[in-house]
C-alpha cells in the first residue's frame, strides 16, 4: 500500500492542466505581449498580426519542438479548444471595455496566482517533451533534453524569430546569446527528467514533478515579491565552470605569471645603473698616463 505522501504526489502528477492552468498560462503570455511598446496600437491597427504574435507566445514551445522533430509546426491549430481559449484571452486582454482585464491583472495577488499556475504548466510541458522525444528516439537522451527544453522554454526563441522578422530584434535579448533565468531553469529540469526517464536518476517521476514544480513556483513568486528580474544561478554555474573549464584558466594564469617573471628578470639584467662622471674622468686620466 502506498504511503499518503506517494498518493499526494501521484495525484498531483495526474492533475489536468485544462482549463484553469492553461488559462493562467495564456493570460500571463498575452499580458507579457501587451506590455511591449506599441503592442496595443498594433492590435488596433492590425488585429491579425497581433493575434498571430499572441499565438506564438502561447504555443511557441510546442511549435519549436515540432520543428526540431520534423513535424508540422502548425499542428497546435488542430487543438481547436485550446486555440479558441487562447484567442479569447487575447481578445479580452486587448479589447475589453474600460480595459478591465489589464486593470484586474495589475493587482499583485492576481499576478502571483496566475504566474504560479503558469509555472506548473512548465513542468508538464517538459515532461511531455521528454516523453514525446523518447517515442521517436528511444533513450536518445541528448534529443530528449533538447525537446524537453524547447517544449518548456521555446516560446522565447520563437518570439525572438518573430521580432527578427518584424525588425525589432535586439542581440542582448537573444536567448541563444544570453539565456534568461526561465530558459536556464527549464534546461535544468529537462536534464533531470531525462535522467529520470532513462533510469539514471533514482527517483520516482511523480516525486520529481512535485519537487521541481514547488521549486519553480517558489522561486518565481520570490522574484516577483522581491521585485528582482532574475534569481541568480551564479553559484551553480561557477562550480560547473571550475569543474569543466577551470583547468585551462589555471594553466593560462600560471603561464602569464611565468612570462611576467621572465620579462622582469630580463629587464633587470639588461639595465644597469649610470656611471658617475668623476669615475669616468679618473678612468680617462689612467688611460692617458698609460699611453704616455
Amino acid at each position: 500500500m502506498d504511503s499518503p505522501w506517494d498518493e499526494l504526489t501521484l495525484a498531483f502528477s495526474h492533475t489536468s492542466m485544462f482549463p484553469f492552468f492553461d488559462i493562467a498560462h495564456y493570460l500571463v503570455s498575452v499580458m507579457a505581449l501587451r506590455r511591449q511598446p506599441g503592442a496595443v496600437a498594433v492590435a488596433w491597427k492590425n488585429p491579425v498580426s497581433s493575434w498571430f504574435t499572441a499565438m506564438l507566445h502561447c504555443f511557441g514551445g510546442g511549435i519549436l519542438s515540432c520543428i526540431l522533430l520534423a513535424e508540422p509546426p502548425l499542428r497546435f491549430l488542430a487543438n481547436h479548444t485550446n486555440v479558441l481559449l487562447a484567442s479569447s484571452i487575447w481578445y479580452i486582454t486587448f479589447f475589453c471595455p474600460c480595459d478591465l482585464v489589464s486593470h484586474g491583472y495589475s493587482y499583485l495577488p492576481v499576478q502571483l496566482l496566475a504566474t504560479g499556475m503558469k509555472e506548473v504548466t512548465r513542468t508538464w510541458k517538459i515532461v511531455g517533451g521528454v516523453t514525446h522525444a523518447n517515442s521517436y528516439y528511444r533513450d536518445g537522451w541528448i534529443i530528449m533534453i533538447v525537446i524537453g527544453w524547447a517544449r518548456g522554454a521555446g516560446g522565447a526563441i520563437i518570439t525572438n524569430l518573430e521580432q527578427l522578422l518584424k525588425g525589432d530584434w535586439k542581440p542582448e535579448g537573444d536567448e541563444w546569446l544570453k539565456m534568461s533565468y526561465p530558459s536556464k531553469v527549464t534546461l535544468l529540469g529537462s536534464v533531470m527528467f531525462t535522467f529520470q526517464h532513462t533510469k539514471h536518476l533514482a527517483v520516482s517521476k511523480h516525486n520529481l514533478m512535485f519537487f521541481y514544480t514547488i521549486f519553480l513556483v517558489t522561486t518565481k513568486i520570490t522574484m516577483m515579491v522581491t521585485e528582482t528580474s532574475t534569481m541568480t544561478l551564479a553559484p551553480l554555474e561557477d562550480i560547473l565552470s571550475r569543474m569543466l573549464f577551470g583547468w585551462q584558466q589555471q594553466f593560462s594564469l600560471c603561464r602569464k605569471k611565468s612570462e611576467t617573471k621572465a620579462s622582469f628578470n630580463g629587464t633587470g639584467s639588461s639595465t644597469s645603473k649610470p656611471i658617475p662622471e668623476d669615475v669616468v674622468e679618473n678612468i680617462k686620466k689612467k688611460n692617458t698616463k698609460k699611453t704616455e
